[in-house]
């Protein structure tokens, strides 16, 4: 096994409440192909590393020799990332969470906006590139937000959704509005697939 690019979910043009089409077609088929193609540059030679899922790879990240390190960290994270990006979107989306995941929400949050206000907070405290996450840790929500491509998964935690806040996701139509993104970026959330995700993290 080795590491391909994901088909998108959806047509390029389907996200326009939120995404133009043009930075889904540069997003998905330049940025993320890079991460791919990179990745298993990083690791030619290292056939056990290439058999991993990358999600397993990521959370073993010690595991893999120092002196390529980063460089899966760099692309590894940039796959998962990218990966979980696109199938936590949708055309359908947006609203609010059910189930479980909404049981947990208020719970841990009180209120579904407090959930939004706090993921901004931490989307646009990330200085540069980055990402701001919902995750499960020790099997309770909480937001993060991490550097470049790290990945939730190399610090034991589980991510539900991710919104990506490098330049490249959003700078064609918001430019350096980068509030404006993460609000619009809620109408195209896939809560389906995120609530999925979070039953089978919980």
């Amino acid at each position: 096994m080795s590491f391909s690019l994901p088909a998108l979910p959806y047509a390029a043009d389907s996200l326009e409440k939120a995404i133009d089409k043009t930075t889904m077609e540069i997003h998905h088929g330049r940025h993320h192909k890079a991460y791919v193609d990179n990745l298993i540059a990083a690791l030619a030679g290292h056939d056990h590393l290439l058999a991993k899922p990358v999600d397993q790879l990521m959370r073993e990240i010690k595991e893999v020799p120092e002196g390529i390190r980063q460089k899966v960290i760099n692309n590894g994270g940039g796959h998962a990332n990218h990966t979980l990006f696109w199938a936590t979107m949708s055309p359908n989306g947006g609203g609010e969470p059910s189930g479980r995941l909404a049981e947990a929400v208020k719970s841990t949050f009180g209120d579904f906006s407090v959930l939004k206000t706090k993921i901004k907070e931490a989307a646009l405290a990330r200085f540069g590139s980055g990402w701001s996450w919902l995750v499960l840790s020790g099997g309770k929500l909480e937001i993060t937000s991490t550097a470049n491509q790290d990945s939730p998964l190399m610090t034991g935690a589980f991510p539900l959704f991710g919104i990506d806040v490098w330049e490249h996701a959003y700078y064609l139509r918001y430019q350096n509005k980068r509030a404006d993104y993460v609000d619009a970026w809620w109408s195209v959330a896939n809560w389906e697939e995120i609530g999925r995700r979070f039953d089978k993290g919980a």
